[in-house]
């Protein structure tokens, strides 16, 4: 089923400050750089009770993110820009209908913790624990629930894959077996996805262009269970060619090396669709 998304650029730029909501739907998303939260002081309604991401970059290889709730942002996000030097964006969520109880953005923040370490994409030192559900009735449980879908969905929309969990279709899986390397994994729209279990070449060949890249990689997603080193959880690389040389450990075409159980190449399924 389609949908419909209203999204408005504040300053003009699509990497600026924007807001979006969808037809028909009380969750509001504002997306705001951290070099432009002046613009917190204009919006009142962003100075009420509120569910937040905070994402970044720092030198892990995984993108960093903060999960809050509030009941004023303006205010609580003074401490985090003195205290916390990584973020550069903030997702908040706000309801365009009626103002939000406290219980209710304790409820999604419980929701967004869960499902964001479910996902395992980003990392979350500031969230190790995860927050007990605060007790709604079920009526507001159900109601905060439909809310958390949608907030899923605009998170997703505005580029941010903190809660996305890439499933395979089993007839669609490939596999790439060279040097050393065992490993499955399935194409997606969010690109190659080499899946939790496979292993991975040890070493690379003198020529491999992104050594230290791929060392950091193997570092952070991989352990060394007797010799050899193995996913430790699904890794999603833009490209099907970058997911078989961080495999294989050489550069190599992973149209071409990813081969199905029949024997059908990655180009083949897909590439040659159209013909």
């Amino acid at each position: 089923m389609g949908k419909t998304v209203t999204t408005f650029l504040v300053d003009g730029d699509p990497q600026g400050t924007q807001y979006a909501s969808i037809s028909n739907k009380i969750c509001q998303m504002f997306v705001i750089p951290r070099s432009n939260l002046a613009y917190l002081n204009e919006q009142s309604k962003l100075q009420k009770p509120a569910f937040y991401i905070l994402t970044g970059e720092d030198e892990s290889t995984k993108p960093q993110a903060y999960i809050g709730e509030t009941e004023n942002f303006r205010e609580r996000v003074k401490d985090h820009e003195t205290k916390k030097s990584y973020w550069q964006k903030a997702l908040i969520f706000i309801s365009k209908g009626a103002d939000m109880t406290k219980a209710d953005v304790q409820y999604l923040e419980y929701r967004a913790i869960s499902e964001a370490k479910k996902a395992d994409k980003f990392v979350l030192n500031e969230n190790k624990q995860t927050p007990k559900a605060p007790n709604l009735p079920e009526y507001q449980k159900d109601s905060m629930d439909e809310f958390f879908e949608d907030v899923k969905f605009l998170a997703s929309f505005s580029g941010c894959t903190i809660f996305e969990i890439t499933q395979p279709k089993e007839k669609h899986l490939f596999h790439a077996e060279n040097r050393n390397c065992k490993a499955t994994g399935f194409y997606s729209a969010t690109g190659f996805t080499v899946m939790k279990g496979s292993t991975v070449a040890a070493e690379t060949t003198p020529s491999f262009a992104w050594k230290e890249k791929r060392k950091s990689l193997i570092q952070e997603y991989t352990n060394n269970k007797n010799g050899k080193l193995v996913l430790n959880s699904d890794k999603t690389f833009n490209s099907p060619s970058t997911a078989a040389s961080f495999c294989i450990g050489r550069s190599c075409n992973g149209w071409t090396i990813w081969t199905a159980d029949n024997g059908q190449t990655l180009d083949s399924v897909y590439r040659k669709q159209l013909e």
